[in-house]
């Protein structure tokens, strides 16, 4: 049985507000192991990247963890002092932003850069952090990575920039990595080369990754579950087989039916889109927050937030509408 390395208990995540508070995070639960793929998928604004953030302690002031915990190879995170948060980042998690261009500091050289990460946590020399910089590079597909020491981020392309964050993210030798969008404005050829780079560190490395996309053809081909998000809260969580042959919340059935390329049940499918919005968090709806957004809602599902319960085998959905047949 491999090792738990994350787990996410009830987790809540609010920021303050003139009438009270907003909840980005509603109600998330997480187990993560060793050597595990999960992605987390949904809309924008249904919380997939404030709770990549609270897992690094990463949560922007004023917003706060509320309620729950985030329990990392066995500490609460959310319990931890900002020099244990420092201490933890990079060497037990690194995160892969979705956008390198706002993750890399423009006036600092790729080198530089680079060697900051490794200094954070090892004691080495000048020589040895220099050597320790190309070889990352090497890893992760930077051509002539000597010469690219001396690049600054502006002077690199998109895939190659977001290579250079990659190599910072696995700098130390993290056991859990968190891609937030790791493909984003990258055309499609350099995206299968990024996510062929992150399967190819994750099998050499040994190392689990929590994988925040809105896409699910890419999910779809890189995890081994999938948990998708709304308003919130998870909806819906299972293997990503058992997920993509037969998704059973509306919300999941609605993503892939409004996808080229992915079909829900085993079917093909005309194209239909979801009607309406993601609710902004002070106006999400009493009862299950999909509701006024799903066309087989009933008066009960106003009611109250709907249990994410187990509906078959190891396949868990928040819907009332869904018959458990375990």
């Amino acid at each position: 049985m491999a090792e738990e390395l994350l787990r996410l208990e009830r987790l809540r995540v609010v920021f303050p507000f003139p009438r009270g508070e907003l909840a980005g995070v509603r109600d998330v639960g997480l187990v993560l192991q060793g050597g595990e793929a999960v992605g987390v998928v949904g809309e924008s604004g249904c919380g997939k990247s404030l709770t990549a953030l609270a897992i690094l302690g990463l949560v922007p002031p004023p917003g706060r963890i509320a309620a729950g915990e985030v329990r990392l190879g066995g500490r609460v995170v959310n319990r931890l002092s900002p020099a244990e948060l420092r201490s933890i980042r990079g060497r037990e998690v690194g995160m892969v932003f979705q956008e390198p261009m706002t993750s890399l500091n423009p006036v600092f050289t790729v080198g530089y850069q680079l060697a900051e990460a490794i200094t954070a946590h090892r004691r080495l020399s000048a020589a040895e952090v220099r050597r320790r910089c190309i070889e990352l590079l090497g890893e992760v597909g930077v051509p002539a990575p000597e010469a690219r020491l001396r690049a600054y981020p502006g002077q690199l392309s998109g895939g190659l920039r977001q290579r250079v964050m990659i190599a910072i993210s696995i700098a130390c030798g993290p056991r859990l990595l968190v891609a937030d969008e790791p493909t984003t404005a990258l055309d499609v050829t350099i995206q299968a080369q990024i996510m062929a780079l992150l399967a190819r560190l994750r099998r050499e490395r040994g190392m689990a990754l929590l994988l925040i996309s809105h896409d699910l053809g890419l999910v779809a081909q890189n995890v081994d579950r999938v948990l998708v998000m709304y308003a919130g809260y998870v909806v819906e969580e299972s293997s990503t087989h058992a997920l993509f042959d037969s998704p059973l919340h509306p919300y999941t059935r609605g993503l892939m039916e409004s996808i080229p390329g992915v079909k829900g049940g085993g079917h093909e499918h005309r194209l239909r889109a979801i009607p309406g919005i993601v609710p902004h968090p002070s106006q999400v709806p009493e009862g299950c927050p999909f509701r006024e957004r799903c066309s087989e809602a009933v008066g009960e599902c106003a009611l109250a937030v709907p249990a994410l319960e187990e509906k078959r085998h190891q396949h868990r959905a928040r819907c009332i509408r869904v018959v458990t047949n375990v």
